[in-house]
């Protein structure tokens, strides 16, 4: 077992991370996970105006230990989180995704699939995105030819 640990201090909080990892368990596991290599435990703890919280969570993934150690394992899982909180939050201010009342069947995973796929044509194009919004909401045509894979000069 291998394991690494951070300490962070902002936002009025202290935050530790500890990352377990393993490779000993993936012949026990892999009939049940194809592609795993290790297993990880990870434990954070914050202190929030003298309130302690205690949170483990288990993990699993097909980067082998040459791969990934525990450092960068810990470095991926903080960025994960870091990619679905921007993501999260520019969905619902610029969506208003949270005040979104579409609930039967697909629809909700269809439009939030769609939103989506503009985020990534708006960031690619290098606008943020309430500038792209107001920027195709001025030039609809030039958004018609950006989903249509027309070249925009």
């Amino acid at each position: 077992m291998r394991c690494t640990e951070t300490i962070e201090k902002g936002h009025g909080r202290i935050e530790t991370r500890q990352l377990e990892v393993t490779a000993s368990l993936d012949k026990h596991l892999a009939q049940s996970w194809v592609g795993l290599a290790q297993v990880c435990r990870l434990t954070r703890e914050r202190i929030v105006r003298g309130k302690t919280s205690v949170e483990t969570v288990y993990a699993i993934t097909s980067l082998t230990a040459d791969q990934a150690g525990p450092d960068r394992l810990l470095q991926l899982s903080r960025d994960h989180w870091g990619i679905e909180n921007k993501l999260h939050y520019v969905r619902d201010v610029s969506y208003r995704e949270d005040q979104a009342r579409t609930n039967r069947g697909h629809a909700p995973q269809v439009l939030a699939a769609v939103r989506n796929t503009a985020l990534t044509l708006l960031r690619r194009l290098g606008f943020k995105p309430v500038e792209g919004f107001e920027h195709f909401a001025e030039y609809r045509q030039a958004a018609i030819d950006v989903v249509f894979g027309k070249r925009t000069e």
